[in-house]
């Protein structure tokens, strides 16, 4: 029993961060109906960006601020600069594209995808790198439940992840802007003769999905995730898993994706082989787009008469 509660802990602490990831496939999609696949790269260049800030206050080895503050920044600057990336990429490389083909924004997706890669490989070279240094002893000092160990550093990426989550929610179902955003998702057009900015909505739409995929990455980091400039790859195929097999264009749906993938990889790992998680991971794919494919909270889609 506290081998099962200790892979299903495991399972929900990634889990969090792969519903982060599919929280932002699920905010594209619900209001352009277009499939960010660049995704990925965000939640990498979110790591990396947490990484240099680590640096920058004091390298591996001693920090000059105190490791909180230190933390706060690592996600503030990964949260910001995601973020100002998500708004860039839009501006000049779907924006134009906007009333061009799905196929059209597809395959610019690809080429940001691959641009985001190069770009960071040109930048921070080749070198995987890790977020396990000296200032993080203290983050790794826990609690047990059973046999089970429950590191501060897992408590608090799953109450980060679960915060933004439900902030996200409130935001888009009791907020002003959020109802301007199920406007936009609905019809467009409207949402112009309504008064609505649908550009400016769009760009904060952008701004939100790439800063939750940046503080996934630093989140991946503290986990011990390696961190190079191809780790966006299979998570943003996981974070797109999961956005599936919630409901993609929808906020719950996304949540419940990530958490019940996290659990199902975990459960594979912890009992049967790890080499088996990923297969397992795209084989729900698959099984939820021939069985359910408007996934697990999705809903029917009417289209416009």
């Amino acid at each position: 029993m506290d081998y099962f509660i200790e892979q299903l802990t495991n399972g929900l602490i990634v889990g969090g961060i792969y519903a982060l990831i599919a929280l932002g496939y699920t905010l594209i999609y619900g209001v352009l109906q277009f499939l960010n696949l660049a995704h990925g790269e965000f939640y990498m260049m979110g790591s990396f960006f947490g990484f240099f800030t680590m640096v920058a206050v004091g390298g591996p080895a001693t920090a000059v601020i105190p490791i909180w503050l230190m933390i706060t920044l690592m996600f503030l600057v990964a949260i910001g600069g995601g973020a100002l990336l998500g708004v860039a990429v839009e501006r000049f490389a779907y924006r134009p594209l906007r009333k061009s083909r799905r196929l059209a924004a597809l395959i610019s997706a690809l080429g940001v995808s691959l641009f985001l890669q190069s770009a960071a490989l040109l930048l921070f070279g080749a070198k995987i790198r890790l977020y396990d240094t000296g200032m993080f002893i203290n983050l790794r000092t826990g609690f047990n439940i059973g046999t089970a160990r429950i590191d501060i550093t897992e408590v608090l990426v799953v109450v980060l992840s679960v915060s933004l989550m439900v902030g996200l929610w409130i935001m888009v179902n009791r907020s002003q802007f959020g109802r301007a955003m199920r406007a936009v998702a609905v019809d467009q057009d409207a949402a112009v003769m309504n008064g609505i900015d649908v550009d400016r909505i769009i760009v904060i739409t952008f701004a939100l999905s790439s800063g939750l995929a940046g503080a996934a990455g630093v989140m991946a980091g503290l986990l011990l995730f390696p961190v190079d400039q191809y780790m966006g790859i299979f998570a943003g195929l996981k974070g797109f898993t999961a956005a599936v097999l919630g409901g993609i264009g929808s906020i719950p749906g996304a949540m419940l994706g990530g958490f019940i993938l996290g659990v199902v990889e975990a459960m594979v790992t912890g009992y049967l082989n790890p080499t088996y998680a990923d297969f397992v991971a795209f084989v729900i794919l698959i099984m939820v787009l021939l069985i359910r494919p408007r996934g697990l909270l999705g809903q029917k889609q009417v289209g416009k008469v």
